[in-house]
């Protein structure tokens, strides 16, 4: 029996209707931690090369991270896992809520699913009991009330649900899996694994005791974080970003980031200064105007934040009494890059994809793509069902979401994200088709922070925005962790001994982040909370003794497996490019970025070099596979 994990996971195949337990040795945790590394080891020993992603071998897993349920802050985040149909490779989305620590207090380190059911069905475990039951009902229900009529049906309405809805169902390549009404583990597509599955809804309720160690010891960390996070000096710029974040969540940033640059404009051709400025447009669907609708915060489990709310809105066409607060991704998709400023209307898409199971940055990015191609003659109102898409009409997104949810008409080829739908489209629609290595960029502009160009090209899941940047390198003050790093002159003030290079800080912040998903944690206590006690959390959950040199050696082998799975299934990382709009080719003419064309690749080969990878490759050496303790993996992919 493990310490801080319960050593076990729950097999389910769908074809046959069979469950197994599993025991894990205690050698695969102090390797891989939990979440996406544990996630990462199963699914590289045991999904076959060139598995279809909506086929029976594929696997989908639900991971906790190894601290959460351990009562250590900040580490109520769970994984779900699999191979993307979005991309080809692997695939993982992180959510927060309350489902992670239940999957542990089940009794289970990670759920995985493989084989397909004959017809719709849905998981129960509760406390002891595994089951796989009918969902014939459930099937056409969106996620929200698919976990309503759960609880109401089990008699319990405190377990946790995961569910799809019609997105999901429908095999939506943009969809997500949906828990605590309407939070999304949204990227990679797999909500589209799931239904094609037949897999409607995971359902867990646990009371075991997580940890061996005495809970004290867990305690008296949190004690002594919470004690430094309350002395502002002690966090510089993290103390302001914590500020924002408890008064407004992510939606805090909206309406500046617009203006400085960091956000994409007009499906990332134009200019928040010039076309979505904040005196006029952007501060209408900012912090300010969507906490005027707030009626309550909420936290995940064991939060000391709480950037989430619920909001009561009551305006002409958008009636919702209880919804969730939209995030800045969610504002933004909505927002700037279609050029609407109403903020009801993307109340309402926000809440629309969190009851269907879309991503709502993809989402936002499809329909921001589906306008460009408008306005340029690639489609038209034919093509449309008679919809005449302009920008910064807010009238048409409503309809354009109902037409991607149901797959009906143009929303039929937007369900599965830009990429697929301008290779349908023709035409030259893929001039206009924001996407790297076929997954919808994020709501931030890596001409602003050339650190994300970098992890939106280099990420296991490209185009992701939570690994790494040069901001994030500055916020979670990485050379308090690693005084061999130096400071970075980024945000601070030049060291006297050693100031790392750029890619140097970013390799050093991305192994540091794929160690800390692995153990459960929330990016934002990462970068509001720069002095995080990492290690000393899972050192008081297990028992163990690692410095934080060994979590971050931990972290450098979950991200090398996770990038080895994209390698078996035939990703060539240098294939793998941002549009050249998003680097600024053409440069824009006006605002922030105005002028500015970035060359990523000398930055990218000195990310890939401080990894110990081969710079130009972008990918480890059978040496680096061997010295990370994965040479199986190494024989593996290292002869292709």
């Amino acid at each position: 029996m493990g310490k801080g994990y319960t050593g076990k996971i729950l097999n389910v195949d769908l074809t046959s209707g069979t469950t197994a337990i599993e025991q894990l040795p205690d050698s695969i945790y102090e390797q891989y931690l939990g979440g996406y590394g544990l996630g990462a080891r199963i699914l590289f020993d045991r999904v076959p090369a060139g598995a279809d992603p909506l086929g029976h071998d594929n696997i989908l897993g639900f991971v906790p991270g190894l601290l959460t349920g351990t009562g250590a802050l900040f580490a109520g985040r769970w994984m779900v896992v699999g191979k993307s149909p979005l991309t080809g490779g692997w695939g993982d989305a992180n959510c927060g809520g309350d489902l992670g620590p239940d999957l542990k207090k089940a009794g289970f380190d990670g759920i995985f699913v493989r084989g397909i059911a004959s017809k719709p069905v849905y998981l129960l475990v509760d406390r002891g009991t595994i089951a796989l039951r009918d969902a014939g009902h459930l099937w056409g229900l969106d996620a929200i009330d698919t976990e309503a009529r759960l609880k109401e049906e089990l008699g319990n309405p405190f377990c946790r649900v995961a569910a799809i809805g019609q997105a999901g169902e429908r095999l939506s390549l943009i969809s997500g899996i949906v828990n605590d009404r309407g939070r999304l583990a949204a990227r990679s597509g797999l909500g589209a694994v799931m239904g094609s599955k037949k897999l409607k809804a995971v359902v867990v309720r646990g009371n075991e005791r997580v940890a061996e160690l005495e809970s004290t010891e867990v305690e008296k960390v949190n004690r002594e974080f919470l004690e430094r996070m309350a002395k502002a000096e002690e966090f510089t710029l993290g103390v302001h970003f914590k500020a924002v974040l408890e008064c407004y969540g992510t939606s805090g940033i909206t309406a500046m980031s617009s203006e400085t640059g960091d956000s994409p404009v007009k499906n990332w051709g134009g200019v928040g200064h010039a076309d979505f400025p904040i005196g006029s447009k952007s501060w209408k669907i900012g912090g300010e105007e969507v906490i005027r609708y707030q009626t309550k915060r909420y936290k995940c489990s064991l939060c000391p934040l709480g950037c989430g709310g619920e909001l009561s809105v009551d305006e002409p066409g958008c009636k919702l009494p209880s919804t969730r607060k939209p995030e800045h991704q969610t504002l933004a998709s909505f927002g700037a890059m279609t050029l609407v400023d109403d903020l009801p209307t993307i109340f309402m898409a926000n809440e629309m994809c969190n009851r269907a199971g879309l991503d709502s940055i993809s989402a936002g990015s499809s329909i921001a793509f589906a306008i460009e191609c408008f306005e340029n003659g690639i489609l038209t109102a034919q093509d449309t069902g008679g919809l005449e898409l302009r920008w910064g009409d807010a009238s048409i997104i409503r309809p354009l979401l109902e037409k991607i949810i149901a797959r009906e008409g143009i929303g039929d080829m937007l369900a599965d994200g830009v990429r697929i739908a301008a290779e349908k489209i023709g035409k030259g629609a893929e001039r206009f088709a924001m996407h790297v290595g076929g997954q919808e960029l994020p709501m931030h502009d890596p001409r602003h922070d050339p650190g994300l160009g970098v992890a939106y090209r280099a990420e296991a899941t490209p185009g992701r925005h939570t690994i790494a940047s040069l901001a994030y390198g500055e916020l979670m003050a990485l050379e308090e962790k690693f005084p061999w790093l130096g400071k970075s002159t980024g945000l601070g003030p030049r060291a006297d001994s050693h100031t790392p290079s750029e890619g140097e800080l970013l390799a050093v912040n991305t192994a540091y982040t794929n160690a800390a998903n692995g153990a459960g944690l929330c990016l934002f206590g990462l970068s509001i909370g720069g002095k995080i006690p990492l290690s000393e959390w899972i050192n008081a959950a297990t028992g163990w003794d690692k410095s934080n040199d060994e979590y971050l050696e931990i972290g450098h082998r979950i991200l090398a497996l996770r990038h080895a799975f994209s390698l078996r299934e035939g990703i060539d990382p240098r294939s793998i490019r941002l549009p050249d709009r998003v680097v600024g080719k053409p440069p824009v003419k006006d605002g922030p970025p105005s002028d500015m064309t970035i060359d990523h690749e000398a930055l990218l080969q000195d990310y890939y070099r401080n990894l110990e990878w081969d710079p130009v490759a972008g990918r480890p050496s059978h040496d680096r596979y061997r010295r990370l303790g994965l040479g199986d993996v190494a024989a593996v992919v290292c002869q292709q």
